[in-house]
């Protein structure tokens, strides 16, 4: 047996997400459909982060077994083929036999993009956060610095699951314009379920003067969802890289 490692990119707007569920169209699900016929036998495919429905991937990795020996870049052609064209396998390679695509990333980055004109262009309405006013995006920028750091991110994760620990470590956290569009970017070295979504609901309401730029420290110490903003939808959200 040999281990794959492939960078895949997909539009998760038709996808209930990453994971296999009964019944839904999943990333996971349409990946381990396309392999079957060139393993001949179901394979497990792994992956660096399980987006939500409607959550992108311009750079997630995926690892898994293979007892075939077609060649990688070959690999990467069958499965384009049998793939739908909303996922794309965008480079394929052999890696060491225990890596993990999950276990063995050490950072993620991902984007989350506002749209702040009055008309969306339908080929973007997919992929942004259509919000038809200006924001403040200086303060927004304020408030995203104040995340970097190891901190315990209970105030911004989803109900349910099951970790360990809701600490994680934020490297970068900071807003950009461009295009027309405000764009979140984070990177960290592990996140909770929908810590990203909930953490630009709270940027948003600081960037409509809904909450002063405090309020995002505020938030974080007092570990209580409650006290955060609602979660952003999820087209706006991209995972744009994982690094190991």
């Amino acid at each position: 047996m040999r281990t794959l490692k492939l960078t895949i990119a997909y539009d998760g707007t038709a996808f209930a997400g990453w994971q296999m569920q009964a019944n839904q169209r999943t990333v996971q699900g349409a990946l381990e459909e396309a392999l079957l016929p060139i393993e001949g036998t179901r394979v497990v495919v792994h992956a660096a982060g399980r987006t939500d429905a409607g959550v992108h991937a311009a750079g997630q990795v995926i690892s898994f077994s293979l007892a075939s020996q077609i060649p990688c870049d070959a690999l990467a052609r069958a499965l384009n083929v049998r793939l739908d064209q909303d996922v794309r396998v965008m480079h394929a390679e052999d890696a060491p036999e225990t890596f993990n695509a999950r276990f063995d990333a050490r950072t993620k980055t991902y984007h989350y993009a506002i749209y702040q004109a009055s008309v969306v262009p339908p080929p973007l309405r997919h992929f942004v956060w259509h919000i038809p006013r200006a924001l403040d995006v200086a303060a927004m920028n304020e408030a995203a610095a104040a995340l970097v750091g190891e901190h315990d991110f209970a105030a911004f994760r989803a109900a349910g699951g099951d970790v360990v620990t809701t600490r994680r470590e934020i490297l970068a956290s900071h807003m950009v314009s461009r295009d027309g569009q405000v764009v979140y970017e984070v990177t960290g070295t592990g996140f909770l379920r929908h810590m990203v979504r909930n953490i630009v609901g709270t940027l948003v309401d600081i960037g409509r003067g809904r909450r002063p730029v405090e309020d995002m420290i505020r938030v974080l110490l007092s570990g209580d969802r409650a006290h955060a903003s609602a979660t952003a939808p999820p087209q706006g959200l991209t995972l744009v890289r994982v690094d190991y």
